[in-house]
Protein backbone atom coordinates (compact mmCIF):
# COMPACT_ATOMS: atom_id res chain seq x y z
CA UNK A 1 0.00 0.00 0.00
CA UNK A 2 0.79 3.69 -0.47
CA UNK A 3 0.23 5.56 2.94
CA UNK A 4 0.22 9.60 3.13
CA UNK A 5 0.24 11.56 6.21
CA UNK A 6 0.52 15.44 6.60
CA UNK A 7 2.45 17.69 9.28
CA UNK A 8 3.01 21.23 9.52
CA UNK A 9 2.99 21.38 5.70
CA UNK A 10 4.90 18.27 5.13
CA UNK A 11 3.54 15.62 3.19
CA UNK A 12 5.07 12.03 3.67
CA UNK A 13 4.74 9.48 0.79
CA UNK A 14 5.57 6.04 2.48
CA UNK A 15 5.68 2.87 -0.12
CA UNK A 16 4.79 -0.22 2.44
CA UNK A 17 5.07 -3.44 0.75
CA UNK A 18 6.82 -5.65 3.33
CA UNK A 19 6.44 -9.21 1.43
CA UNK A 20 7.82 -7.43 -1.61
CA UNK A 21 10.67 -4.98 -0.10
CA UNK A 22 8.53 -2.56 -1.39
CA UNK A 23 8.52 -3.04 -5.36
CA UNK A 24 6.53 -1.84 -7.51
CA UNK A 25 3.63 -3.44 -9.24
CA UNK A 26 0.75 -1.72 -11.45
CA UNK A 27 -1.20 -1.72 -8.28
CA UNK A 28 1.37 0.55 -6.55
CA UNK A 29 1.47 2.99 -9.62
CA UNK A 30 -2.05 3.51 -9.15
CA UNK A 31 -1.86 4.23 -5.26
CA UNK A 32 1.23 6.61 -6.59
CA UNK A 33 -0.70 8.51 -8.48
CA UNK A 34 -3.01 9.08 -5.99
CA UNK A 35 -0.94 9.95 -3.06
CA UNK A 36 0.93 12.57 -5.70
CA UNK A 37 -2.99 13.95 -6.07
CA UNK A 38 -3.76 14.38 -2.86
CA UNK A 39 0.07 15.54 -1.90
CA UNK A 40 -1.02 18.75 -4.15
CA UNK A 41 -0.66 22.30 -2.16
CA UNK A 42 2.22 20.15 0.14
CA UNK A 43 4.74 22.39 1.41
CA UNK A 44 7.82 20.00 0.98
CA UNK A 45 7.38 16.07 0.11
CA UNK A 46 9.27 12.79 1.18
CA UNK A 47 9.13 9.80 -0.43
CA UNK A 48 10.11 6.75 1.67
CA UNK A 49 9.66 3.36 1.93
CA UNK A 50 7.92 0.98 4.78
CA UNK A 51 10.79 -0.35 7.44
CA UNK A 52 14.45 -0.61 6.95
CA UNK A 53 15.40 -3.03 4.86
CA UNK A 54 14.49 -0.97 0.82
CA UNK A 55 13.69 2.03 -0.04
CA UNK A 56 12.55 0.54 -3.45
CA UNK A 57 13.35 -3.11 -4.28
CA UNK A 58 12.30 -2.02 -8.28
CA UNK A 59 9.57 -3.53 -10.01
CA UNK A 60 7.43 -6.55 -8.40
CA UNK A 61 8.78 -9.25 -10.80
CA UNK A 62 6.04 -11.69 -9.78
CA UNK A 63 3.27 -9.44 -10.45
CA UNK A 64 5.34 -7.64 -13.70
CA UNK A 65 6.02 -10.97 -15.24
CA UNK A 66 2.55 -11.31 -16.46
CA UNK A 67 4.10 -8.65 -19.02
CA UNK A 68 5.19 -10.59 -22.15
CA UNK A 69 4.95 -8.36 -25.24
CA UNK A 70 6.60 -4.70 -26.29
CA UNK A 71 3.21 -3.09 -26.22
CA UNK A 72 2.56 -4.30 -22.76
CA UNK A 73 6.27 -3.60 -21.46
CA UNK A 74 6.12 -0.18 -23.38
CA UNK A 75 2.93 0.97 -21.06
CA UNK A 76 4.06 -0.04 -18.00
CA UNK A 77 7.15 1.78 -18.28
CA UNK A 78 5.53 4.89 -19.91
CA UNK A 79 3.21 4.57 -16.96
CA UNK A 80 5.69 4.93 -14.27
CA UNK A 81 8.29 7.42 -16.03
CA UNK A 82 4.90 9.46 -15.77
CA UNK A 83 4.76 9.16 -12.13
CA UNK A 84 8.81 9.87 -11.83
CA UNK A 85 8.16 13.00 -13.44
CA UNK A 86 5.20 13.98 -11.71
CA UNK A 87 7.88 13.68 -8.76
CA UNK A 88 10.46 15.35 -10.42
CA UNK A 89 7.89 18.13 -11.33
CA UNK A 90 6.36 18.20 -8.00
CA UNK A 91 5.88 22.42 -7.34
CA UNK A 92 7.60 22.16 -3.85
CA UNK A 93 10.66 20.40 -2.82
CA UNK A 94 10.85 16.68 -2.84
CA UNK A 95 13.26 14.36 -0.51
CA UNK A 96 13.75 10.92 -1.18
CA UNK A 97 14.76 9.16 2.53
CA UNK A 98 16.06 6.17 1.59
CA UNK A 99 15.41 4.12 4.44
CA UNK A 100 17.02 1.55 3.08
CA UNK A 101 18.42 -0.14 -0.30
CA UNK A 102 17.54 1.78 -3.54
CA UNK A 103 17.87 -0.92 -6.17
CA UNK A 104 17.05 -0.89 -9.61
CA UNK A 105 13.47 0.82 -10.53
CA UNK A 106 14.04 1.92 -6.82
CA UNK A 107 16.92 3.94 -7.41
CA UNK A 108 15.18 5.60 -10.74
CA UNK A 109 12.35 6.60 -8.52
CA UNK A 110 15.24 7.82 -5.61
CA UNK A 111 16.97 10.56 -8.55
CA UNK A 112 13.42 11.83 -9.33
CA UNK A 113 13.49 13.56 -6.14
CA UNK A 114 15.39 16.91 -5.90
CA UNK A 115 17.19 15.58 -2.65
CA UNK A 116 18.51 12.48 -1.36
CA UNK A 117 19.02 11.14 2.36
CA UNK A 118 20.28 8.00 2.86
CA UNK A 119 20.80 5.98 5.94
CA UNK A 120 24.59 5.08 6.59
CA UNK A 121 23.92 1.54 6.30
CA UNK A 122 22.03 1.79 2.40
CA UNK A 123 23.23 1.06 -1.00
CA UNK A 124 21.79 1.86 -4.24
CA UNK A 125 22.32 1.00 -7.29
CA UNK A 126 20.84 0.59 -11.29
CA UNK A 127 21.32 -2.99 -11.30
CA UNK A 128 18.80 -3.35 -14.24
CA UNK A 129 21.75 -5.16 -16.12
CA UNK A 130 21.52 -7.86 -14.20
CA UNK A 131 18.01 -8.60 -15.30
CA UNK A 132 19.12 -7.68 -19.14
CA UNK A 133 17.03 -4.66 -19.28
CA UNK A 134 18.12 -1.09 -18.65
CA UNK A 135 16.63 1.78 -16.66
CA UNK A 136 13.22 3.11 -18.15
CA UNK A 137 11.53 5.06 -15.84
CA UNK A 138 13.49 7.89 -16.70
CA UNK A 139 16.36 7.47 -14.31
CA UNK A 140 19.48 7.03 -16.88
CA UNK A 141 18.59 10.79 -17.99
CA UNK A 142 18.10 12.08 -14.30
CA UNK A 143 21.76 9.93 -13.15
CA UNK A 144 23.88 11.92 -16.13
CA UNK A 145 22.44 15.10 -15.02
CA UNK A 146 23.84 14.43 -11.40
CA UNK A 147 27.00 12.58 -11.79
CA UNK A 148 27.62 13.23 -15.34
CA UNK A 149 27.09 11.04 -18.60
CA UNK A 150 30.68 8.75 -18.65
CA UNK A 151 30.18 8.22 -14.44
CA UNK A 152 26.16 7.67 -15.48
CA UNK A 153 27.01 4.54 -18.21
CA UNK A 154 29.68 3.21 -15.66
CA UNK A 155 27.12 2.67 -13.15
CA UNK A 156 23.67 1.82 -14.68
CA UNK A 157 26.33 -0.44 -17.75
CA UNK A 158 27.89 -2.10 -15.26
CA UNK A 159 25.26 -2.41 -12.82
CA UNK A 160 27.64 -1.15 -9.62
CA UNK A 161 26.00 -1.00 -6.68
CA UNK A 162 26.82 1.93 -4.22
CA UNK A 163 27.20 2.55 -0.45
CA UNK A 164 25.75 5.30 1.06
CA UNK A 165 29.41 7.35 1.15
CA UNK A 166 30.65 6.10 -2.02
CA UNK A 167 27.36 7.26 -3.18
CA UNK A 168 27.55 10.68 -1.48
CA UNK A 169 30.74 11.17 -3.69
CA UNK A 170 29.74 10.23 -6.55
CA UNK A 171 27.00 12.82 -5.87
CA UNK A 172 23.95 10.27 -6.11
CA UNK A 173 23.50 11.10 -2.55
CA UNK A 174 23.10 14.61 -0.85
CA UNK A 175 22.84 13.62 2.81
CA UNK A 176 24.16 10.13 4.96
CA UNK A 177 23.30 10.36 8.29
CA UNK A 178 23.70 7.32 10.98
CA UNK A 179 20.35 4.94 11.08
CA UNK A 180 19.88 5.58 14.99
CA UNK A 181 19.37 8.97 13.92
CA UNK A 182 17.78 8.68 10.17
CA UNK A 183 14.24 9.08 10.92
CA UNK A 184 14.62 12.63 13.09
CA UNK A 185 17.09 13.47 10.53
CA UNK A 186 15.11 13.49 7.18
CA UNK A 187 11.95 15.15 9.36
CA UNK A 188 13.92 17.96 10.20
CA UNK A 189 15.80 18.68 7.07
CA UNK A 190 12.42 18.17 5.10
CA UNK A 191 10.59 20.01 7.60
CA UNK A 192 13.65 23.05 6.82
CA UNK A 193 12.15 23.24 3.75
CA UNK A 194 8.35 23.92 4.34
CA UNK A 195 8.51 27.95 3.33
CA UNK A 196 7.43 29.14 0.44
CA UNK A 197 10.73 30.71 -0.64
CA UNK A 198 12.12 27.09 -1.13
CA UNK A 199 9.20 26.24 -3.77
CA UNK A 200 10.44 29.49 -5.76
CA UNK A 201 13.92 29.00 -5.40
CA UNK A 202 13.04 25.23 -6.90
CA UNK A 203 11.80 26.59 -9.60
CA UNK A 204 14.12 29.42 -10.61
CA UNK A 205 17.18 26.20 -10.14
CA UNK A 206 15.16 24.02 -12.60
CA UNK A 207 15.54 27.45 -15.59
CA UNK A 208 12.99 30.31 -16.16
CA UNK A 209 14.12 32.67 -17.48
CA UNK A 210 15.46 36.06 -15.69
CA UNK A 211 12.22 37.97 -15.72
CA UNK A 212 10.97 34.89 -14.05
CA UNK A 213 12.89 34.86 -11.35
CA UNK A 214 12.93 38.13 -10.47
CA UNK A 215 9.15 38.46 -10.53
CA UNK A 216 9.11 35.23 -8.08
CA UNK A 217 11.57 37.10 -5.95
CA UNK A 218 9.65 40.26 -5.84
CA UNK A 219 6.15 38.43 -5.02
CA UNK A 220 7.69 37.33 -1.77
CA UNK A 221 9.03 40.74 -0.77
CA UNK A 222 5.39 42.39 -0.79
CA UNK A 223 4.38 39.15 0.72
CA UNK A 224 3.00 39.39 4.58
CA UNK A 225 5.15 37.08 5.57
CA UNK A 226 8.52 38.44 4.69
CA UNK A 227 7.33 41.78 6.22
CA UNK A 228 6.22 39.99 9.46
CA UNK A 229 9.94 38.21 9.04
CA UNK A 230 11.94 41.48 8.57
CA UNK A 231 10.40 43.44 11.37
CA UNK A 232 10.98 40.16 13.68
CA UNK A 233 14.64 40.88 12.62
CA UNK A 234 14.64 44.57 12.99
CA UNK A 235 13.24 44.89 16.02
CA UNK A 236 15.55 42.48 17.61
CA UNK A 237 18.54 44.89 16.11
CA UNK A 238 17.38 47.89 18.58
Amino acid sequence: MVGLEWSDGLAVLTIDRPHARNAIALSTMGELEEALDAAAGAQALVIRGGGDRAFVSGGDLKELSALRTTEEAAGMAARMRAICDRIAGFPAPVIAALNGHALGGGAEVAVAADIRVAADDVKIGFNQVSLEIMPAWGGAERLAALVGKSKALLLAGSGKILTSGEAERWGLIDVVVPRASFDDEWRSLAQSLTNRPASSIKRVIAGVPPVEAIDAFAQLWVSDEHWAAADRVMNRAK
